[in-house]
């Protein structure tokens, strides 16, 4: 257990009624790290001071400030944070207003009941441990991958062993930001004559400023790492030095120095820096071959599948059942991890959110878009009374918006909410593959396509559409997909008569198109199995290209 693990999560409580501060403060004392303010400026102080806070409740009527318009000034600052409002009765806009731009969690009103104070701030404390646990754990494996990544393609650019060395310890001293790094190649247990180096050009000092002697010595009679601290010119700077070993064999002792670092290393970085040793020391053992590093890839490979099992949980692994309708929904990346994803919330008030988004690009990159795009959107969806869903799309540009448009990434999603009581169905789409209707019960040549769309998230600071509005029938289908599934290639065959040596025009290879999908549609038997409809169309591909994700709603 970490030390962030027993720390109390902090929780800010914001109210101009000092008895109401004081309560407040009482009641989660104990259970919570709790900073207070009496009015809105003194709390954006306390903000600036310690950072973020993992809870905050704040009343909605104060002077100077509104709870509403204080909330909104932490959205950008503190994504993460979950949000409660305090308010009366009568406060019906501004409740709107806190949900639109404050991203409240919650609101309660006064006066209010302790208990469910307390049970709604559990909830709280939960959903932003929940997100912040996933989301390192998709960035450190992020990290790990590029590392693994960049020391893998230094030793494949490399010409001959000599070179291999040099970009093996320039690439791991750039990666960790290290002032010097060091490589002693080893024989027999004994150091060669040889050495390798790498020093920040920013560093003034020079090489034979930093003695690795001791501690290299030390790592040749033990084989573990060791580490230290030390001055030079009265700064303080901290040692790190590591065996690089492959199959109990001592190949290299690897010297690591930075100075003027904040903190020694911690367990977490000398396990990252272990891991990058190994995979260089896997290099050194292949007879000075770099090209015979492949066998190191499985380990890169059981990295991605930590990253691709955590994008898993993500997504639902059950989806519910719906009185007289049926959801399913399948997610295949094209590579361990990706940018699709889906969401399926069935909200305590009955309606069914349905959504199917796709992030520009692949891989681990798309992965973290995801599953912010997937955590803000749960967020906004959780609401006692969530936004109609062109104004759920606004908010989540408005989260990511900025990050988009600095990756240069973009998200397109369409967002539905299914009333099954009266069967209406209200839809938004943002640059997204066109949602597909088509009804059993009707003879039609052509499908109905739900064609109300806008422009994609990122693309815009601020992002604004209309709504559509219809209402289903019994037998109606209702198909969201990515353009993994409509661009896939497919064999399609014609029979049109042509000058060919048997007189058929041969078989040819397309994208399936909506149109195509449709087509398969038709085919299939009741009730409609997604497996089934997707193993025919991977049936025909032996390289999935891209992500491929496919929801579908059936009414009985």
């Amino acid at each position: 257990m970490t030390e962030t693990d027993v720390e109390k999560l902090k929780l800010m409580v914001v109210d101009d009624e000092p008895d109401n501060l004081e309560l407040l403060y009482r009641t989660f004392r104990r259970d919570f790290q709790v900073y207070k303010a009496n009015h809105a400026m003194k709390a954006l102080e306390i903000l600036d001071k310690e950072g973020e806070m993992a809870v905050i409740i704040s009343d909605q009527r104060m002077p100077e400030m509104n709870g509403t318009e204080f909330l909104s000034l932490t959205v950008e600052r503190f994504p993460d944070t979950i949000r409660i409002l305090l308010t009366g009765f009568t406060d019906v806009e501004d409740l709107v207003d806190a949900i639109n731009s404050g991203q409240v969690f919650k609101y309660i009103t006064k006066p209010w009941k302790p208990d469910r104070l307390k049970e709604i701030v559990e909830q709280a404390a939960d959903t932003y441990q929940l997100v912040k646990k996933r989301t390192q754990e998709l960035r450190r494996a992020l990290r790990r991958e590029s590392l693994f990544n960049a020391v893998t393609t230094a030793i494949r650019e490399s010409l001959d062993y000599s070179s291999m060395l040099e970009k093996i310890v320039a690439t791991i001293g750039q990666s960790f930001e290290t002032s010097y790094c060091l490589l002693r190649p080893v024989e027999s247990n004994c150091l060669t004559e040889d050495e390798f180096s790498y020093l920040d050009p920013k560093i003034p000092c020079s090489c034979e400023s930093f003695d690795a002697r001791l501690l290299i010595e030390q790592v040749l009679k033990t084989q573990h790492y060791q580490h230290s601290l030390y001055t030079i010119n009265e700064n303080l700077c901290y040692q790190l030095a590591l065996p690089l070993i492959y199959q109990q064999h001592l190949l290299a002792v690897l010297a690591l120095h930075q100075t003027e670092r904040e903190q020694p290393w911690q367990d977490e970085d000398i396990q990252l820096i272990t891991g990058v040793a190994e995979q260089a020391a896997l290099a050194l053992s292949q007879a000075k071959l770099y090209q015979r590093l492949q066998e190191k890839q499985q380990q890169i490979r059981a990295e991605l599948e930590i990253a691709r099992q955590i994008q898993n949980n993500l997504l639902r692994q059950s989806l519910p059942d719906i009185k007289g309708a049926k959801v399913q929904a399948r997610c295949y990346p094209a590579r361990e991890v990706g940018g699709d994803f889906f969401e399926v919330f069935v909200h305590p008030k009955g309606d069914l959110w349905l959504a199917v988004g796709d992030v520009s690009g692949k891989g681990v990159p798309a992965a973290l878009f995801m599953a912010s795009a997937i955590s803000v959107l749960r967020r906004e969806l959780s609401q006692e009374t969530p936004a109609m869903p062109n104004m759920v799309i606004q908010n989540l540009n408005k989260a990511l918006g900025d990050d988009l448009i600095s990756s240069n990434c973009f998200i397109t999603l369409i967002l539905a909410r299914y009333t099954p009581s009266t069967r209406e169905l209200v839809y938004a789409n943002a640059g997204h593959i066109y949602p597909l209707l088509w009804s059993r019960e009707t003879d039609t040549e052509n499908p109905q396509y739900l064609k109300i769309r806008s422009i994609p998230l990122g693309i815009l600071p601020k992002w604004q559409a209309d709504f559509g509005q219809l209402f289903l029938a019994p037998k109606d289908i209702l198909l969201f997909t990515s353009d993994g599934i409509t661009e896939a290639m497919v064999t399609k065959k014609s029979y049109a008569v042509e000058n060919s040596v048997n007189g058929l025009k041969p078989n040819h290879r397309s994208m399936l198109h909506l149109d195509g999908l449709w087509q398969l549609l038709q085919q299939e038997t009741q009730p409609l199995s997604l497996n089934h409809l997707l193993a025919r169309i991977q049936a025909d591909n032996n390289i999935q290209e891209d992500d491929q994700t496919i929801l579908s709603l059936e009414v009985f």
